[in-house]
This record gives structure tokens, sequence and C-alpha cells, in this order.
């Protein structure tokens, strides 16, 4: 009788690893999917602070869906609404062109998953340096964006973004 059930235990054995290591295959795709899309998501960010220093506006439009709505908030007042590429680009020309020098800094970032959308917070500081009154002045900003994010085309795009300027440093920039 003992004999009977050691094959039987053995094709349970078998099947028990067989099942165990599709499971982690299964589960390893899923964590290195998971990771590309995190780092798609964190380039999308990057990409975008890096195009708003080069003032390429219209570059940085792509990286938004056709629908898209930005809105802005500064020390808990409420700002803009831009609807749409058009209008987002338009804006962001406008704002940025005001500057001589536009520099970004991005930090830590959070990213909630949900199929083909997904939520990030991310944080930011942004120098702008510009001429006021005939001084340069250097205006500071802590930011911080919520974004959500939609996968179109294998590639993930933002179809709302609210940017939160928590806090600004204003001060005159030292001549040498």
């Amino acid at each position: 009788m003992k004999t009977n059930l050691i094959p039987l235990f053995l094709l349970i054995l078998v099947y028990s690893i067989s099942y165990s290591q599709r499971n982690n295959m299964k589960n390893a795709k899923q964590f290195s999917s998971e990771m590309q899309d995190r780092i798609a998501i964190k380039n999308s960010v990057d990409t975008f602070s890096i195009l708003a220093d080069q003032k390429e506006t219209q570059k940085q439009t792509l990286l938004f869906t056709e629908d898209a709505i930005v809105e802005s908030n500064t020390q808990g007042r409420p700002g803009i609404k831009l609807i749409g590429r058009k209008q987002i680009g338009e804006a962001f020309a406008s704002f940025l062109n005001r500057f001589e020098v536009v520099y970004h800094i991005n930090g830590q970032q959070t990213i909630a998953f949900n199929g083909l959308t997904a939520h990030a917070i991310s944080y930011c500081l942004v120098t702008l340096i510009g001429n006021e009154n005939g001084k340069k002045m250097k205006t500071t900003f802590g930011v911080y964006y919520n974004d959500d994010f939609v996968k179109k085309d294998n590639q993930w795009l933002i179809s709302k973004r609210v940017s939160t300027f928590a806090w600004q440093d204003k001060s005159e920039l030292a001549t040498n």
C-alpha cells in the first residue's frame, strides 16, 4: 500500500513545483512590466522639466493627452485651468518666455497603478531668473505635481496635472 502512494506523492510534488515556478515567472513578468512603467512615468516627468528648461513647449505638450487638463494652485489659492494641448502649449510658452533661465530639479515621486491608468505625485524645485524693473531677479518655487496618466499606444501620457506651488522665495540675483 505504501509503495502505491510514492508515485502519487511524487506526482503531486512535481505538479506543485511546476505550479510554483509558473507563478514565480508570472510574478516576475508583472514586476518587470510595472518597473518599466514606473521608469516610463518618471522619464515623462523628467522630460517635461528638461523641455521646460529648454523652452521647448511644443515638444512638452506631446507628453499630454489631446484633451489634457492642467490646473495650478499657488499657496492654497486656485489659479489657471488649461484644457487641451493647444491651450497648454500657448500658456506654457507665454509664461516661460518671461524668463532668461528656467531650471527644474525633480525629486521624490510616488506612483499608484490601476490597469492602464496611474496617479503620480512628483516633487520639484523650480528656479526662474528674469529681469524685473531693471533688476535680475531669482524666484524659486517648491512645487509638487499631482498627475493622472493614461497608457496609450504603449506610452504613458499625462491626462491631468494639478501643479501646487507650495512656497516661493524671491530675491535679487547677485551680480559679480
